[in-house]
């Protein structure tokens, strides 16, 4: 059930270039997502957990509930093979929705949609991941 609230229903975006939207932004964003993946990667809980937004933090108050949470709902996030960045939206100031393009542990490619918010002191946080496999396939 808690899962359910940290996976925000993305409804089909149309995406547009990273040149139409704010490219500092757009570059602030994807280094905060790049950083969790890293930190998720390394086992490093603490720093991944640093990244979420506070309406995640309201629902997975430690940093424990937050890796139980990612560990077990996002098998590929946690644990990703690759990943690259692929489509992105500036959707209003300050929100920005961002394609992430994964090959899970199970070798099978994945699409992560993650929503990230600007914070009061400028900085981006995720508000929410929705993973999906992908119809492509990994080379």
């Amino acid at each position: 059930m808690r899962r359910a609230f940290f996976a925000i229903a993305v409804v089909p975006f149309l995406f547009v270039s990273s040149a139409l939207a704010g490219d500092a932004e757009i570059k602030a964003g994807q280094s905060v997502i790049d950083s969790q993946l890293k930190a998720l990667i390394a086992n490093d809980g603490a720093t991944a957990y640093s990244f979420a937004a506070p309406n995640v933090k309201r629902i997975f108050p430690t940093v424990d509930a937050f890796m139980n949470m990612v560990t077990n709902g996002y098998p590929p996030v946690r644990k990703p093979r690759t990943y690259s960045f692929g489509k992105v939206e500036e959707t209003a100031p300050g929100s920005i929705v961002q394609q992430v393009l994964i090959v899970g542990p199970d070798g099978k490619d994945y699409e992560a949609v993650y929503t990230l918010q600007q914070q009061p002191d400028g900085t981006f946080q995720i508000t929410g991941c929705s993973l999906r496999a992908s119809n492509s396939l990994s080379t």
